[in-house]
């Protein structure tokens, strides 16, 4: 459920870009969630279907882009793709010295309008 108050954050930004740029429709957003959040593409699909209609995003189509998460040990300098589960010591050598890099993005990337 708490796709719907970020969908409504991803629409709200979507909308005044668009008002800003006095743009008469938004025609495709291209959104960025990442690998380690919890946000399902349809979910989000499904809310911004919903809370769009009758504003200027109404039938515009949501490209989705997954970031990837990183993982950088700092005992050894290793690094790594991270997928959930998240590890809890390094692969290479045991640590538990471990920083987690990116993999919770939920942003708009960019809008296409129609002026």
């Amino acid at each position: 459920m708490h796709e719907l108050s970020a969908t409504q954050g991803m629409l709200d930004v979507a909308l005044e870009a668009a008002m800003q740029a006095g743009a008469g429709r938004i025609r495709s957003i291209d959104v960025v969630i990442g690998d380690l959040s919890s946000f399902v593409d349809d979910s989000v699909q499904f809310y911004f279907d919903l809370i769009s209609r009758g504003t200027a995003a109404d039938g515009a189509v949501l490209r989705f882009r997954r970031a990837p998460a990183h993982g950088r040990c700092g005992t050894c300098g290793s690094a790594f793709p991270v997928a959930p589960p998240v590890p809890r010591s390094c692969s290479a050598c045991g640590s538990r010295a471990l920083r987690v890099v990116g993999g919770r993005e939920f942003r708009v990337e960019s809008i296409e309008v129609d002026e």
